[in-house]
């Protein structure tokens, strides 16, 4: 069946001396909201705007529209003088940074404590349609071996309190602090899902279905299955090739169901990919050996090729995946630009919000 998808992301807003969050993403959604195809909104943190999708059919469609997102808040940022910052943390952050007004923010502040400071930190999540929720317990069983990779490929966040991390994706380690995090169980039906998730409820910080925080889970609001794994992509090519690979997993799982392993070491190498990136190694799903990162990245083009649409999917996930052996991943280019100073940093930021190929929209009528 056609598979549809839908794309969130998180920005944040960097004063442009310090590449400190700041707490003025309610400006920024109060002047984009009625100008933007698709939703804008807050995040747990006042300096976060959270740019919401329409449904898309094609990765054309999807181009458009997060190119244009992405454009017009640069702008906006531009003209207040800020720097919006794709990436999966903030470089700086203040210690003792307000939340957003926001009853439910407020009820997950009080659930989750001390975590609450080091919250600030900005994903992308991949909504992919499914018929019915079977069909999503079969996505989920097929993705969570692939997390790791999917993770290393869209690792871009390296800093936090202005130093280097070591790790390529900080912001996944993080979220290790919540309730639940990361692989989620193998489940044998949807009602094995919908039962543990109902035995979490009241477990920790787990005071709805929105604060199960695995990688995967099907969306308690629409027909999807909502893979949540990645950091937000510096570009927006990059972030829809991410969505293109995902939802080519999703139509994967139509013909296959993947053999339940002896011994799981998922978890494991989902930290593994954090540390490293594509730098390094990661571990081959289909063997649980690690492998030179490239020969996984190959493994995982030849998975999703049978599943992409049109020339366009095919393009972006060639594209992405020779990026990411050229360059490497996003916490390796923040790297690099900041080696070369701030100013560097701080152009990484503004030039890979924009894809000149791609003109501005027109605003809606």
């Amino acid at each position: 069946m056609p598979r549809d998808f839908g794309i969130e992301e998180e920005f944040v807003l960097l004063d442009p001396q310090t590449l400190t969050a700041v707490d003025r993403a309610p400006e920024a959604i109060a002047a984009l909201r009625d100008e933007v195809r698709g939703v804008v909104g807050k995040e747990f943190f006042p300096s976060q705007v959270e740019f919401a999708s329409p449904v898309f059919t094609t990765a054309d469609e999807a181009l458009d529209a997060v190119h244009d997102f992405r454009r017009r808040l640069a702008g906006w940022a531009d003209a207040a003088g800020l720097v919006v910052a794709a990436s999966g943390t903030p470089f700086r952050t203040r210690a003792l940074a307000d939340i957003s007004p926001d009853d439910r923010y407020a009820h997950i502040a009080g659930d989750i404590a001390g975590v609450t400071p080091d919250h600030q930190i900005n994903g992308m999540h991949v909504h992919v349609s499914i018929p019915d929720r079977e069909s999503g317990v079969r996505a989920s069983n097929v993705l969570r071996s692939w997390l790791p990779t999917l993770l290393a490929m869209a690792s871009n966040s390296p800093f936090w309190h202005g130093v280097d991390t070591g790790f390529d994706s900080w912001r996944a380690i993080h979220s290790r602090r919540w309730t639940t995090y990361g692989v989620p169980p193998r489940f044998a039906d949807a009602a094995d899902h919908d039962a543990t998730m109902q035995a979490l409820r009241g477990i920790g910080a787990t005071s709805d279905p929105g604060t199960i925080n695995w990688n995967i889970r099907l969306s308690a609001r629409y027909p999807t299955v909502e893979v949540r794994v990645f950091d937000t992509s510096l570009d927006p090519r990059s972030s829809v090739a991410l969505a293109v690979v995902t939802r080519a997993l999703v139509a994967s799982s139509e013909r296959e169901e993947p053999a339940r392993p002896e011994i799981d070491i998922t978890d494991a190498a989902l930290w593994h990919a954090a540390r490293y990136g594509v730098r390094q190694t990661l571990v081959d799903p289909q063997t649980d050996r690690l492998m030179p990162a490239r020969d996984v990245l190959d493994v995982l083009v030849g998975v999703v090729w049978p599943h992409l649409r049109d020339d366009v999917e095919r393009e972006l996930v060639t594209d992405l995946r020779d990026r990411l052996v050229r360059e490497g991943s996003g916490a390796q280019r923040q790297r690099a630009a900041h080696a070369a100073g701030t100013d560097a940093l701080i152009g990484l930021y503004r030039r890979l919000l924009d894809d000149p190929v791609r003109p501005l929209p027109q605003p809606l009528p």
